[in-house]
């Protein structure tokens, strides 16, 4: 507000004529503004035009900072960082909406876990041998690496900077950077070494790849002899928990859980900010469903939805995403089930309600090298910024794998049952070893051999019944005494037997939505800042940074500021100021003799969508931060109306047209009063 701004600095000594001046003057140029702020007053640039630029703001604004900022170069500090009171209040609205979207809004189980896991159970969920990335050193001074990234950066560089590349060799290298994620250690290594990529700091050779663990490893005790590790997700909490919360729910599926926590992963190159760090912020959801029933019975309300979906045909035939209709995708196949599609479509809801540009977000299919063995079907949601195509958000159906491999290794059912209305009659093969026999036949030997005649699948025993029967003996190999034994038909019976069953146990399967939660603030942060000139005779003579956050994810609702130093407006504003406090609006309130410009400014840097502008004792000016349109509010009325606006209640539109129908009935009632006197 330029003109404002010249108003301030003619008023700066806060005498009683230069306010009323000001004050003439802004009445009636609010309702002007609302017209004339749209008419070519500002150019939007909507791209991020420099990540540089963004990250300073971000960082003066303090809405993050590496941490431990004072030892800065430490190279222990890399992949840190602390959120600053903005950056707090924005992640909290982040995770008020995820628990408001998926917690409340789908009836879920939240849950708290500790984040020091022993070992036993990092083993039997595969983490301890399995959860690796593949470095390579430099083989001069031992700096380490991960070999994706170096083969990633090397095909993005050359295809972006390289004016002469073949054709086919940019095909080739395409194709490169499409089937990285499935591409072997062995094939990895390979390109390296084929496109001659060396160390970048030094340029000395690479290694040949190998894994690297990445959980940070502790212990528990004062000993040191109990292993254990800070987790790296927080799902291994929810699935060994899964008997108290089935019980917890009725015995019912399909039911979920859900649990936000920190988790830690022993980067081996933290960068890129925000989108790769040490330790963050996970939001997951573990959905339980019966295996042979995965229908959703709310998949109907997303089954409409279109938005861009990869789907590994087209990644791997070197096509680009494209829009499907989520109820196609599932009828078609491309998506595996009703409540996987369903959790996609949740998750393209709660991103783009978030503040993230639809445009720019796509759903992406793992290619099968991706995927573990066990899974049916696994998509990301991945958001599009200046550093490529960010994966934020994982939706997996893991099958029945975890709750199987904690079952093992604790020795304890997890298991869901159905109980049926009728019983039913079932066959089932039942191998009976006789133990009599087996024992004066084996001795000490006995036990294993029973167990092995137990633990036969049913081709086994089946095969075992037919030799018996037909010769009286067969050999049988036990592994756990690594020999083959003679076993007669007296030894074992094998039959097909009748029953009645009551019910149907079962080990339920897993669909599960990750969310990265720094990762996804990231990609807010690049959605949501632009640049506007300045006005013809602002003070700034720069380019302003915006944040253009949705009303529910701002830090801050709104700011309060008196237009000039006057004592009686800066009464009004920390009058507001606390009544806003009072309705639970987050907001800052400046009082400093910074020109109004300036403060308008720092308002649209920290994203807050109004602004109230003090100059008056009745009534104030409301500004949004967008347009920088204008509407005049009684006193009495402001905490109302903000209110409104930042819960969704009421869009600017509405506060606009009525406050300004409002003015113009006062200004036909005071035409009325002069032109016919009583």
């Amino acid at each position: 507000m330029s003109a404002a701004s010249s108003l301030q600095s003619r008023a700066a000594g806060g005498t009683k004529p230069d306010i009323d001046a000001a004050n003439e003057a802004l009445n009636p140029m609010d309702e002007d503004l609302k017209v004339s702020s749209s008419v070519g007053a500002l150019k939007v640039t909507r791209q991020v035009p420099s990540r540089q630029a963004m990250a300073k703001m971000l960082q003066e604004r303090l809405f993050y900072i590496p941490s431990f900022k004072i030892y800065d170069g430490a190279a222990e500090t890399a992949g840190l960082f602390d959120y600053g009171p903005p950056g707090v209040k924005l992640k909290n609205n982040v995770l008020a909406f995820w628990r408001q979207h998926f917690v409340l809004g789908e009836n879920m189980l939240e849950v708290e876990c500790p984040s020091v896991t022993p070992e036993i159970v990092l083993k039997a969920s595969g983490h301890v041998d399995r959860f690796t990335d593949l470095m390579v050193k430099d083989e001069k001074n031992g700096n380490c690496y991960r070999v994706d990234h170096l083969l990633k950066d090397f095909c993005t560089e050359k295809l972006q900077k390289d004016l002469n590349i073949a054709e086919e060799k940019a095909k080739e290298l395409k194709h490169v950077l499409a089937l990285l994620d499935d591409l072997s250690a062995e094939e990895l290594g390979a390109k390296i070494k084929e496109y001659g990529i060396t160390a970048p700091d030094t340029s000395n050779p690479l290694s040949d790849p190998y894994p690297f663990n990445l959980m940070f490893q502790t212990s528990i005790g004062p000993s040191g002899s109990s292993t254990a590790y800070m987790r790296p997700e927080t799902a291994q909490g929810i699935f060994v928990n899964f008997n108290y919360l089935y019980y917890y729910n009725g015995n019912k599926l399909p039911f979920a859980a859900a649990q936000i926590g920190q988790a830690f992963r022993n980067e081996i190159a933290p960068r890129q900010g925000l989108l790769r760090v040490r330790e963050f912020t996970l939001a997951e959801i573990e959905h339980f469903v019966d295996p042979e029933d995965k229908t959703h019975p709310k998949f109907n309300e997303v089954a409409e939805l279109e938005f861009q979906m990869f789907p590994r045909e087209e990644q791997v035939s070197g096509q680009s995403a494209r829009i499907i209709r989520l109820g196609e995708a599932v009828a078609k196949g491309i998506v595996d089930n009703q409540t996987l599609a369903y959790f996609i479509g949740r998750v393209y809801l709660f991103l783009t309600r978030l503040g993230i540009d639809e445009e720019r977000l796509r759903f992406r299919q793992h290619l099968p090298n991706e995927m573990a063995h066990y899974a049916a079907d696994c998509w990301d949601a991945e958001i599009e910024t200046s550093y490529g195509w960010i994966e934020c958000v994982g939706i997996a159906d893991r099958s029945a794998y975890d709750l199987q491999a904690h079952s093992v290794k604790s020795n304890k059912d997890l298991m869901a049952h159905e109980k049926f209305s009728e019983p039913r009659e079932v066959e089932e093969l039942v191998i009976s070893p006789v133990v009599k026999e087996t024992g004066l036949a084996f001795k000490a030997d006995g036990k294993n051999v029973v167990e092995a005649l137990k633990a036969m699948n049913e081709k086994e025993a089946l095969e075992m019944k037919a030799d018996l029967e037909a010769k009286g003996e067969v050999e049988f190999y036990v592994c756990t005494l690594g020999k083959n034994v003679s076993i007669k038909q007296n030894m074992v019976t094998i039959s097909y037997k009748k029953r009645k069953e009551h019910q149907r146990r079962f080990t339920p399967s897993v669909i599960e939505p990750s969310f990265g939660i720094g990762r996804i603030i990231y990609c807010l942060f690049e959605h949501s800042y632009y640049t506007r000139q300045s006005q013809a005779g602002d003070e700034q003579s720069n380019n302003l940074n915006v944040l253009r956050f949705p009303p529910l994810m701002a830090p801050f609702k709104c700011t309060v500021f008196p237009l000039v130093q006057n004592k009686e407006y800066e009464e009004v504003a920390k009058g507001i100021s606390k009544s806003l406090t009072a309705a639970g609006i987050s907001h800052k309130i400046d009082i400093t003799g910074t020109s109004i410009g300036k403060k308008y400014a720092r308002t649209d840097e920290l994203g807050a969508p109004f602004a109230i502008t003090v100059d008056s004792t009745t009534s104030v000016t409301i500004r949004e931060r967008d347009s920088k349109d204008q509407v005049r509010v009684n006193l009495k009325e402001v905490v109302v109306v903000v209110k409104e606006l930042t819960a969704g209640l009421k869009t600017w539109a509405d506060v606009s047209r009525a406050h300004r129908v409002r003015r113009q009935s006062r200004l036909r009632n005071l035409l009325n009063k002069l032109c016919f006197p009583c």
